[in-house]
């Protein structure tokens, strides 16, 4: 697996920074990542469509052995992550956070969380319920999952714009980004956010609700 190159944490870095520009300007999220545009024939007439960057399939067990794939999220606003049980660094920080999240959107059954494992060669479905029950959360509001290992780091870094690789080098073993990315009813990303920092966390909690007023 290669490691990411300047360019893609240049280009987060420039997704991250027109989220924080476009939110002080309009109440309307924008959709973030790569788009085409494509020429179609409508009733003789040559139409222009816009074609949005969208999270790709997928297939995980979560932590009550329930496979998840796109299709449990179609319709949904979700928060995905991703972490490992043992980290050493910012997972304990981002996981107090997402707490937060939880606990606001709780009773709301049109928002869910999506934690991926980055370990789960470790972090098997038996140890993810433990951990869950630690935080206190349960499924299928809050859903930690495991898989293939080099399919969680597809989904990371081409699907979700993130960095999650291994590194004999890093803490624990493991590189990730603590980024908290919010996805749309239609699988398009819509928010960016530290997942260390409350004020960024404050913002997301403010974000979700106008994608729940919206059908976009």
């Amino acid at each position: 697996m290669n490691k990411p190159s300047v360019f893609h944490f240049i280009f987060i870095g420039i997704l991250a920074f027109t989220l924080f520009s476009c939110e002080s300007t309009k109440k309307e999220l924008p959709i973030l990542g790569p788009r085409t545009t494509v020429e179609n024939i409508v009733d003789g007439q040559s139409q222009t469509d816009t074609l949005y960057h969208k999270i790709g399939d997928f297939a995980f067990y979560n932590q009550d052995s329930v496979l998840l794939t796109n299709k449990d999220f179609e319709g949904k606003i979700y928060v995905a992550d991703f972490f490992f049980t043992t980290c050493p660094t910012i997972c304990p920080i981002m996981k107090t956070q997402m707490v937060r999240v939880y606990e606001e959107f709780k009773d709301e059954a049109q928002v869910k969380i999506l934690s991926h494992t980055i370990d789960p060669e470790h972090d098997d479905v038996a140890l993810l319920h433990k951990f869950a029950g630690q935080l206190g959360v349960e499924a299928p509001k809050w859903n930690f999952v495991t898989g293939e290992k080099s399919e969680i780091y597809r989904i990371g870094q081409e699907s979700y714009m993130v960095s999650a690789l291994e590194d004999p080098e890093a803490p624990g073993g493991f590189i990730h980004s603590g980024a908290f990315i919010l996805v749309d009813q239609k699988g398009h990303i819509r928010g960016l956010y530290d997942g260390t920092k409350a004020d960024q966390v404050d913002r997301l909690i403010r974000d979700i609700p106008k994608l729940m007023a919206s059908t976009k």
